[in-house]
């Protein structure tokens, strides 16, 4: 089993702001060491680290936990896509194997962020050295992730927390639309990671949660739904045990060989792990 979706940091109130007062259980450091006991305890075979910082020390801090933890399957860093030496890092980056792709947090930017010219210009030039892009964005930014599939059709896309759909008011009808439209292109995966925190943490809903897991199979496959779980993010609203219960609980509807896609070889097919 690998989990798709996992952050390290040592907590930083300044650079860590957007963790705020109502998010204690994840105002500390979280690292390798700590997730090394969820792997035990819940039988996990490894994890991709994903960026949570916007910077190239990031990218650096996350590769050197993959070379000291080996349970670090992959590394999504940061990467500046306007940047004049875009191509000087990338070509850095070859020498290190753990390195996957990237990712930037466009969540909290304006619709069109990723659609500018430059980082149009820098999310293509990360397949010509072989690196993904994984998509963050909130339900009413998903046109965004359409259209950048639609420019940049051959660059391997995976969408982050299921496109971040809103469970607080269940109103999915656009939600279902964007992810349908976003699901043509083969070439797009979807995590089911981060579902536990988009709607009431103090009491996750079953049923709501299906019911989005139920759509995103539906319309990516069995073979384009990716495992994870976003801790420790996650434990905003539960643990790791629950999320692993309810997910299983799902996907038992499923054959074991299409159970062992999901828990583990899409995310080694789409990050390409050895």
């Amino acid at each position: 089993m690998i989990d798709s979706h996992v952050h390290f940091w040592k907590y930083d109130p300044v650079r860590d702001a957007w963790i705020t007062k109502d998010m204690e259980a994840i105002r500390k450091d979280f690292m390798p060491e700590d997730f090394s006991l969820v792997l035990q305890k819940n039988y996990i075979d490894g994890c991709i680290a994903v960026q949570a910082d916007q910077s190239d020390k990031e990218t650096e801090f996350l590769v050197n936990l993959a070379k000291e933890n080996p349970f670090i399957k992959g590394v999504v860093g940061w990467i500046d896509l306007t940047s004049e030496r875009r191509e000087e890092f990338l070509q850095k980056y070859q020498a290190e194997k753990s390195l996957k792709g990237f990712r930037v947090i466009a969540e909290g930017e304006d619709p069109g962020f990723l659609l500018q010219k430059q980082r149009l210009e820098g999310i293509s030039a990360l397949r010509r050295y072989g690196y993904t892009f994984d998509i963050l964005l909130r339900q009413n930014q998903l046109s965004d992730a359409v259209q950048l599939s639609e420019k940049l059709p051959s660059q391997p896309f995976i969408l982050d927390h299921c496109g971040k759909p809103d469970l607080k008011t269940n109103n999915l009808k656009d939600w279902k639309f964007m992810i349908s439209e976003l699901a043509q292109n083969p070439d797009v995966y979807c995590k089911t990671s981060g579902l536990l925190t988009e709607g009431n943490w103090k009491k996750p809903d079953e049923r709501s949660i299906f019911e989005i897991l139920d759509f995103t199979f539906s319309q990516f496959g069995i073979q384009r739904v990716v495992f994870g779980s976003d801790w420790p993010v996650m434990l905003l609203g539960g643990n790791y045990a629950l999320w692993l219960q309810l997910i299983s609980k799902y996907v038992s509807q499923f054959s074991t060989e299409e159970q062992q896609l999901f828990f583990s070889g899409n995310a080694v097919t789409f990050y390409n792990l050895k």
